[in-house]
């Protein structure tokens, strides 16, 4: 196809691993990442380690080509002129803001991919752009910094606000924070900053602040988001039967909200008494809308509440996928750009299985497509092919236009072998039975259990 018969056996063999190598190329040209760091870094410049450089070891690591960033450096030694102590000086300088601006650039990229695609899924509510929010907190680290050696306590390294697009299925910005404590509400006034007409914003009531609120309907956009017990407001009529949606009966009331200065805000409030309680026991669930009513009904809004598990199914593919926590790097600075770097990752996976719904079709991927069996023959490929490919023959990505790489991406999705990668649903889960403390038995021997269990069947 493009580069001879070496080439032509990983296109046979592995087209998801090309595919992906090629997104990285496109994605993470080192000229656009180093003209980045230069406009988006206030403190740190460069000396002899470019940012470009950087960005490709972490990303090695968060792929889990390379176990470390010790590995990946060591891997690369002979290449790079810097020591690794130069590499984790680099990594705990960077600054969020441009950790930010990296998944930004990137998730530009990839939107554009998508769309040449023509693999977008189903918007939640056509004519808007629906934006879903929520918070992240990086797991702790290790205790390695000098400063926590004598501390008990578990160390926080960060936190994030990250924002999805479901029509793209892509993690399109995120506002990084270096204090692991702060409330997320500290962020609002970033995230306030990004919102831009006719958004629909969709959060859990962490979010549901006056502030916020207003804040939204002021940059002309939109919320759903669910009541928190605290928030003040007024009825302007009594609840009026909605109708019945798949988790339970639906109803609705106007309710006005009033700002410290005196604003005013027209909204819905929608009740939805839930058929079974909810994780947190709740039985009813209370959500707040400003969306015209001949717009988005009230089923219509309920419904797309529920569509908030979507950023919760990206945190678990960065955690269990990905390795979005590398809990050796205890520096805030560094932890975020891992993390950042992982949505980076994120995207770039997402934007792989855009291309195999533009060929096999959404509902096909989306119900047998496992982003696990993706991410595992990633891992298991990288580095073979990028010793049998250097490099310097990827950069036929680079040059390609969005509409060359769509219809590469579509030539190589249709080799794919969908078997490969199917999804295996598991059963719900039983109840875990009651166990049998044994005292002074701290262990025992599995076969000899099931030896007596054995014995016990075949007992008449």
């Amino acid at each position: 196809m493009l580069l001879g018969q070496v080439f032509e056996r990983f296109v046979k063999e592995s087209p998801v691993s090309v595919m992906v190598r090629g997104l990285l190329e496109k994605a993470l040209c080192p000229q656009i990442l180093d003209e980045l760091f230069e406009r988006s870094a206030k403190n740190q410049y460069t000396r002899e380690l470019l940012f470009s450089t950087v960005v490709n070891k972490i990303r090695l690591v968060v792929c889990g080509v390379h176990p470390s960033v010790h590995a990946a450096h060591q891997a690369s030694v002979e290449k790079i002129s810097v020591s690794v102590t130069s590499v984790y000086n680099k990594i705990n300088g960077i600054e969020p803001s441009t950790s930010g601006e990296l998944v930004r650039e990137v998730a530009g990229q990839m939107e554009a991919t998508i769309r040449h695609l023509n693999a977008t899924m189903p918007d939640l509510l056509p004519g808007y752009r629906v934006k879903i929010i929520d918070g992240n907190a990086i797991a702790s680290s290790e205790h390695r910094l000098k400063v926590l050696r004598d501390i008990s306590s578990a160390p926080l390294p960060g936190q994030s606000l990250v924002v999805l697009d479901p029509s793209l299925m892509l993690a399109v910005d995120v506002f990084p924070c270096e204090d692991g404590h702060a409330q997320e509400r500290s962020l609002f006034d970033e995230v306030l900053l990004s919102v831009e007409e006719d958004d629909v914003w969709i959060a859990d009531r962490n979010f549901c602040t006056l502030k916020f609120l207003f804040g939204v309907a002021a940059g002309q956009g939109y919320f759903i988001i669910r009541q928190h017990q605290s928030l003040p407001w007024q009825a302007s009529d009594d609840f009026r039967l909605v109708g019945q949606s798949d988790t339970g009966i639906v109803s609705e009331q106007n309710i006005i909200l009033s700002a410290d200065d005196g604003q005013l805000l027209k909204a819905r409030r929608v009740k939805v008494c839930l058929k079974q309680p909810n994780r947190d026991g709740d039985r009813k669930i209370f959500i707040l809308t400003n969306l015209p009513s001949d717009v988005a009904s009230s089923l219509l809004i309920a419904g797309m509440y529920r569509k908030r598990w979507k950023l919760e199914t990206l945190f678990q593919v960065l955690t269990e996928n990905l390795c979005c926590e590398i809990n050796t790097l205890g520096y805030p600075k560094a932890a975020l750009f891992t993390f950042c770097i992982a949505l980076v990752a994120y995207n770039v996976l997402s934007t792989i299985q855009a291309a195999l719904r533009s060929v096999h079709g959404t509902e096909k991927i989306e119900a047998e497509i496992s982003s696990y069996y993706l991410a595992d023959e990633i891992k298991g490929t990288y580095r073979g092919m990028m010793i049998a490919i250097p490099p310097d023959e990827w950069c036929v990505f680079q040059n390609m236009t969005f509409t060359e790489l769509s219809q590469t991406l579509k030539h190589l999705a249709g080799l794919v072998k969908l078997r490969t990668f199917r999804r295996h649903p598991r059963d719900p889960k039983k109840a875990q039975p009651k166990r049998t403390y044994l005292k002074n038995k701290p262990h025992v021997s599995t076969f000899k259990i099931l030896n007596q269990k054995k014995l016990q069947n075949n007992t008449p």
